[in-house]
């Protein structure tokens, strides 16, 4: 079995290790020799997922061509799936992570529960819809946003300029309500295409400066009826769509409205907030999405521990981050680490931790992750601190 991967990112390096336990040959294709998967592949390939061309020459041979990004255009994807290349997920299921306009007509046409939106062509546009939905209004571009980009928050009317310059690349844009949630939910869902699925516990998700920083899963305190809907969503999505492969579904918090949640945005691959699941649960979300693509049988999603969290590993004052292993393996036996190899700079993601344990000691689990990540960013447990929005 031949998987090709498009995108040379630490998504595509944590896809290689359970492929190569189960066989597979994994094949990347690399924007350049520097990506942190090249190293780790059976196979590299060099050039960008928007040639035609590259995408070609790289699926020669390939039994799957799937992906750990979705930047892929469309009209690429559709000339590889009429030359008769397996790609997964598909093109008509990955437009709707790759467009937010997209994504959000389809689930207002799923009856799925969105927050208030609107396409919007003009910043009278914007005005009007924030009267309408009240303000803030948060303002993101239809394709391209990611980790805190191409998203902005109008906190008046006055504000809308700010994105005026955004209508010179985009014909519409998307305008949303400024939700008033509780906290960030992730469902994750896998599913092959002969239709098997298999979810993870739904975990409560921390973001900083649009980052994910934190994930603790399950979601502590969250409603049996809540998570179930949840799920439930996350995979009538999967379905309706045809997607193949891992499915994140964000979601915000809001007890007392609707199911409790609204949706917020789509991704068809591994997830940041599915990085628990490498160490807390029987098949983790990177072996499943290459059993998924596959089409092979899925595999256990129960959890090994009560509680997991996964803490971030940004960028610090640390420029050789394997110089601090030894003291951060020193100061928390407990915490599985997992370097990207990349180099380093501020803010850039270069890991993670991962802590499980019981649900009494979730606070220790907590610290602990922490303060493993600020030895490995900072070189110092001292410099730990919990994330903006922790609950």
């Amino acid at each position: 079995m031949r998987v090709g991967v498009v995108g040379g990112g630490q998504l595509a390096r944590m896809m290689a290790g359970p492929a190569l336990e189960l066989g597979i040959e994994l094949s990347i294709l690399a924007e350049d020799p520097s990506v942190c998967a090249a190293s780790a592949a059976s196979r590299v390939a060099f050039g960008a997922g928007q040639d035609l061309a590259a995408l070609r020459a790289f699926a020669q041979g390939l039994d799957v061509l799937t992906f750990e990004h979705e930047h892929v255009p469309q009209d690429c994807l559709q000339a590889l799936e009429a030359e008769g290349v397996n790609v997964q997920p598909p093109s008509a299921a990955l437009l709707y992570a790759q467009n937010k306009l997209h994504m959000r007509r389809k689930m207002a046409e799923l009856g799925l529960p969105n927050p208030e939106w609107a396409a919007v062509s003009t910043v009278a546009d914007i005005v009007a819809f924030g009267e309408r939905a009240g303000w803030p209004v948060v303002v993101k571009t239809p394709q391209g946003g990611y980790d805190g980009k191409g998203v902005a928050f109008l906190s008046s009317a006055d504000d809308a300029e700010r994105v005026a310059a955004w209508f010179e690349q985009f014909d519409e844009l998307l305008a949303e309500e400024g939700v008033d949630f509780a906290r960030e939910l992730s469902a994750l869902v896998a599913r092959r295409p002969s239709g098997e699925t298999r979810a993870w516990a739904v975990a409560h998700t921390v973001q900083t400066d649009g980052v994910c920083d934190e994930v603790v899963a399950p979601a502590p305190g969250l409603s049996e009826d809540t998570a179930k809907a949840a799920l439930e969503t996350a995979r009538r999505i999967a379905e309706s769509l045809g997607v193949t492969g891992v499915l994140a579904v964000e979601l915000f918090e809001t007890p007392g409205r609707g199911p409790g949640f609204v949706i917020n945005e789509l991704a068809m691959r591994p997830h940041n907030t599915g990085h628990w699941t490498m160490d807390g649960a029987v098949t983790g979300q990177f072996e499943q999405h290459v059993r998924a693509v596959a089409d092979l049988p899925l595999g256990d999603t129960r959890a090994l521990a009560e509680t997991a969290v996964m803490k971030n590993v940004l960028g610090g004052a640390v420029q050789h981050t394997p110089s601090m292993l030894p003291a951060a393996l020193q100061h928390a036996p407990t915490s599985k680490v997992h370097h990207y190899g990349k180099s380093v700079r501020q803010g850039r993601k270069i890991g993670h931790v991962n802590v499980l344990g019981p649900a009494s000691e979730l606070d220790e689990s907590r610290r602990l992750a922490r303060e493993t990540a600020a030895i490995l960013r900072d070189g110092s447990p001292e410099t730990a601190t919990a994330p903006e929005t922790e609950d």
